[in-house]
C-alpha cells in the first residue's frame, strides 16, 4: 500500500468531509477491506463533478483502455480493490489490472493519474455493475 498515493487519489475524487474518514479506513488493516467494498455507488462518496458514466455497453477491458490512454493514462496504475488482496495496494500494468477485475462483481478502483484520472466500478447486482471515468477538470 503507497499512503502517499491513496492520499493524492482521495484529496482529488472524494468529498471533502469523507476525507480524513476514508483515508484513516485505508490505512487500517482491519477496515479497508470494509472501505474499499462499501464504494458501491461513487455519488455517496466522490465529488460528482470528476464522475464521468460510461455508455452501456461498456464491459470490454479493451474499450475501457483506450478510453483511459485517450484521457492520459500510462501503461501502469494504482489498484484499490476488497476482493483481489493480491492486487489490493499495488502497481499493475493498466491491461492486467482490468482484466482481472472488470468481472469481479466488487467495488474497485484503480488511478491512471493519482491526481487527475482514475476508473471505478461500482458493484454489480442485477445486470452489469455501473463504470465511471473520474477526471479532475
Amino acid at each position: 500500500m503507497n499512503k502517499e498515493i491513496e492520499e493524492i487519489i482521495v484529496k482529488t475524487f472524494f468529498i471533502k468531509r469523507l476525507q480524513e474518514r476514508v483515508l484513516f479506513d485505508l490505512s487500517s488493516s482491519k477496515k479497508r477491506r470494509d472501505r474499499i467494498a462499501r464504494l458501491e455507488s461513487p455519488f455517496d462518496c466522490l465529488r460528482k463533478e470528476c464522475i464521468f458514466e460510461l455508455p452501456k455497453p461498456n464491459s470490454d477491458p479493451e474499450d475501457i483502455e483506450k478510453l483511459l490512454k485517450k484521457q492520459g493514462a500510462g501503461n501502469l496504475c494504482y489498484v484499490m480493490t476488497s476482493i483481489i488482496s493480491d492486487m489490493d495496494g499495488k502497481e499493475f500494468p493498466l491491461t492486467e489490472a482490468l482484466e482481472h477485475l472488470i468481472w469481479c462483481g466488487m467495488p474497485f478502483l484503480i488511478s491512471c493519474i493519482p491526481d487527475k484520472l482514475a476508473y471505478f466500478q461500482g458493484e454489480q447486482s442485477y445486470g452489469p455493475p455501473r463504470r465511471f471515468i473520474l477526471k479532475k477538470q
